[in-house]
């Protein structure tokens, strides 16, 4: 086997769930963590169903075969989404198989092959989509979600799949620009020379490092102006525009509502300060935003 320091990748011994789609990124992954001591591996591979059934079929072959001739544990699951299906509808149905994996066999954590230009892809797509800070650092890792392959470049990858005789299959869907994601890396990623990935890498680090700290102090002040009956709308509305955002912002996530935009932001923010008492806003993932005579909260919306 051949690789350099950089390929090493640093994981506690456990039991743990590895999104394998059969792809290069997955494929190295999987050949890299199955060599290490003390590393227990469930092999997950999620078929959305947005590409032909044939195609996605080999696909499911391809990585069972493999977690066979290595004696490992497979796992598959259909999502049955349709080729109208948006990138964020694919992420949630795909990360919903990995939880029910990972509660399955009582794993410490899953494992996805996101590398280096997946994280610049990421910080320069939630640049496009305005959604600010947080944008810069939505991909890291987490307790329950480890990207051991930050630090690596998709040409060390491919470097690295060639040399060791790595064998994968190429998403068809990755060579259509009709994603915003695949454009990014299609038409701007190759523009970027070494300085310009140099300055984006650092500006990500920079937001890995100062938003967490950011977030304790916005929930710090969620916190003081909490009540039993919400949010204080006398003082979020003193609160400057920008600075409004942030803090709706911090209170969705802190609701374990994380699927939304710029757009749901701007548009609560406003629907907060300024709706009559008794209002109800729109929020996504099944919640509304009930506006109070002095104070706002969130309810589910009942199931018709």
């Amino acid at each position: 086997m051949r690789y350099n320091n950089r390929m090493d990748v640093s994981i506690e011994p456990g039991k743990y769930v590895i999104a394998v789609s059969g792809g290069v990124d997955s494929m190295v992954l999987l050949d890299l963590l199955r060599q290490r001591q003390g590393i227990d591996l469930i092999v997950a591979h999620f078929d959305h169903g947005i590409r032909l059934h044939n195609e996605s079929a080999k696909d499911r072959k391809f990585v069972q075969d493999t977690a066979a001739a290595h004696g490992l544990v497979f796992e598959y699951a259909e999502g049955n989404l349709g080729v109208t299906a948006s990138e964020a509808d694919a992420r949630m149905a795909r990360y919903d198989f990995l939880r029910q994996v990972q509660k399955k066999h009582h794993a410490d954590a899953i494992i996805t092959a996101h590398h280096q230009d997946d994280l610049l892809e990421t910080a320069i797509l939630n640049m496009l989509r305005g959604t600010g800070r947080k944008g810069l650092s939505a991909l890291g890792s987490h307790d329950d979600t480890l990207r051991p392959l930050l630090h690596i470049s998709k040409k060390e990858i491919l470097e690295y799949a060639r040399q060791n005789d790595i064998q994968w299959r190429e998403d068809s869907t990755n060579a259509s620009d009709q994603y915003l994601r695949n454009y990014i890396r299609l038409r701007l990623m190759p523009r970027l020379d070494d300085r310009d990935r140099r300055q984006l890498l650092g500006k990500v680090s920079e937001a890995m490092h100062t938003n967490p700290l950011i977030d304790q102090l916005l929930l710090l002040e969620l916190h003081k102006n909490m009540t039993e009956e919400g949010l204080s709308r006398r003082w979020f509305a003193m609160l400057p525009y920008d600075l409004s955002c942030e803090v709706m912002a911090a209170w969705l996530r802190s609701n374990h509502i994380r699927e939304f935009d710029k757009k749901t932001i701007e548009r609560l923010v406003v629907g907060a300060k300024v709706s009559e008492p008794g209002k109800q806003l729109d929020v996504l993932a099944g919640y509304w935003l009930k506006v109070g005579k002095t104070t706002f909260s969130l309810a589910k919306r009942a199931l018709s």
